[in-house]
């Protein structure tokens, strides 16, 4: 089990100073740590159409970039490229690990693990990213210089590449095995490989106002919900036919912001859209599902664990109903499962004791099944929580 170390100061502090704030160096941030995948594994997935990939590299002094699937890496030679796979939790369940340390993050801005795998004087060139990434140093040594939030100028250094111009840098520093660099958003920063080298990027990231609202227009629709018009009866004469007056504009601002003002309806929203994934998961729909029987017979046996990838929430404005939000569903359980759906939220591991109170106390009364029971019999068959061999 991977722990984190934070030699020089609390989480608390690192909270308050640094999130976001500014960038630090975490040495021996994983004790002993070593890669979660090998370098011909993680070649191995950027070969798959469904994973996302890219290899970036330089020709002749420009840089360039393609995106996979890829059959070969021979013609690259021994230097100065990176291949880089999105989403690894999602397909390997060594990597998805990697996010437990840092749970003193809500999981509803985790992004994804992102691995690179780079050759000596490989990397992607300097750029400043949007979100929060703790980059942990596996094999080899790679250096990394780290500038101040600025006014940046950036720029395509190839169509795939969006560059910063040079910096001087805050941190300057050589990342060994088990050595985590934090950089917020809006830092640049550039990271060359020293040698044979792999990279293990856990990246936070938040939705904007406008990503919120168009998925909020996207969920009135599927719902069939806001439908209703503004009325006005006994409005006075209007002088200015061209005008949007002020009393006009009052309605139809209020008429927005009534439903900015429904709590379970954002609820409902925010739930369903931070719960979808932004990446394919590795869904192993079983050739031979569960019955609700022998589900509750396997989960008294042992625990059900969650895939990488797949995203559960609950709010506080609807978990007393027993609500929770799963890869962009809504499921309501009754105000007696409120705990359980906090388990099934909180815990990677899902075990019988978690869950017993609303469960059948024994496999001879399943037919009597709850309809947790039957939720998860369902999500069990269609891969999102398996039985470890």
């Amino acid at each position: 089990m991977l722990s984190l170390h934070l030699a020089d100061f609390s989480l608390d502090h690192f909270l308050a100073h640094y999130w976001q704030q500014k960038p630090v160096v975490l040495r021996g941030g994983f004790a002993d740590f070593e890669n979660l995948i090998s370098p011909d594994e993680l070649a191995g997935l950027a070969c798959e159409e469904n994973i996302e990939s890219r290899l970036v590299y330089r020709k002749e002094g420009q840089w360039q970039a393609q995106f996979g699937p890829f059959e070969s890496y021979e013609h690259l030679g021994d230097r100065d490229w990176t291949l880089i796979v999105q989403a690894v939790n999602h397909w390997s369940p060594e990597v998805a690990q990697l996010i437990q340390p840092f749970s003193f993050i809500p999981k509803w801005r985790l992004d994804d693990v992102m691995i690179s795998y780079s050759t000596p004087g490989g990397g992607v060139g300097p750029h400043i990213d949007l979100y929060d990434v703790f980059i942990c140093q596996g094999s080899g040594r790679r250096q990394w210089r780290v500038g101040d939030r600025g006014e940046h100028r950036q720029f395509a250094a190839h169509a795939a590449l969006l560059h910063t111009d040079p910096f001087e840098p805050i941190i300057d520093v050589e990342l060994l095995p088990g050595d985590i660099l934090y950089i917020p958003p809006g830092f640049p920063h550039d990271g060359v490989s020293l040698e044979e080298s792999m990279s293990f990027s856990v990246g936070f990231r938040s939705k904007s106002a406008r990503d919120m609202l168009s998925g909020l227009a996207d969920y009135l629709i599927d719902n069939e919900l806001g439908n209703a018009l503004i009325s006005d009866p006994q409005r006075p004469v209007h002088q200015h036919q061209g005008q949007i007056n002020v009393s006009d504009f009052s309605m139809i601002k209020a008429q927005m912001q009534a439903l900015l003002d429904d709590d379970n309806l954002l609820a409902d929203f925010s739930g369903s859209f931070l719960s979808k994934t932004k990446c394919q998961l590795d869904l192993q729909v079983l050739e031979n599902p569960y019955d609700e029987t022998e589900l509750l017979e396997q989960l008294m046996l042992q625990p059900m664990q969650r895939i990488g990838g797949l995203r559960c929430f609950y709010l506080d404005q609807t978990v007393a109903a027993g609500v929770c939000y799963i890869d962009g569903e809504r499921y309501e359980f009754g105000a007696s499962a409120r705990d359980a759906v906090c388990a099934l939220c909180d815990q990677e591991s899902l075990s019988y004791a978690s869950l017993k109170d609303l469960l059948p106390q024994n496999a001879l009364i399943a037919a009597e099944s709850s309809a947790l029971l039957s939720a998860l019999t369902r999500w069990v068959n269609a891969g999102y929580w398996y039985f470890a061999e």
